[in-house]
């Protein structure tokens, strides 16, 4: 039994086969996001009253770079799928839906790398 709509069927349109594991992907980011954001706004709030000298031998320790790194990539990826879905969604012109989804890998590739160098310059001392 075919469950694709008639113009599925014309259009040779069948399941990418890709549904489930970009499902997957975001749900396991969003269960990681939760103790990695937790922690991060723990150590924000702490390091407000904190200062620079401290707060920046606070972000070199290596516990709290490595778990640092692990909430912006954790958190990259999920921003990540999640637009793209958006765009997926809602961007019906072709042209302009290709666009944004290589928009939105850059941007969130820039995003990642950037946060990750300015922990590791941080906590490197450099």
């Amino acid at each position: 039994m075919d469950m694709r709509t008639p113009l599925g069927k014309v259009r040779g349109l069948g399941s990418a086969k890709e549904g489930t594991e970009h499902f997957w992907h975001q749900r396991l980011t969003a269960v990681a996001n939760v103790p990695l954001m937790l922690f991060f706004v723990i150590l924000v709030i702490s390091m407000s009253s904190m200062d620079f000298v401290t707060a920046r031998e606070t972000m070199a320790h290596p516990v709290i770079a490595i778990l640092t790194s692990l909430m912006v990539i954790s958190g990259v990826i999920h921003m990540k799928l999640g637009m793209q879905i958006v765009i997926e969604d809602y961007i019906h012109t072709e042209g302009l839906k290709v666009l944004s989804l290589l928009a939105n890998t850059f941007f969130s590739v820039l995003i990642g790398f950037s946060a990750l160098y300015a922990i590791a310059k941080i906590s490197f001392g450099g």
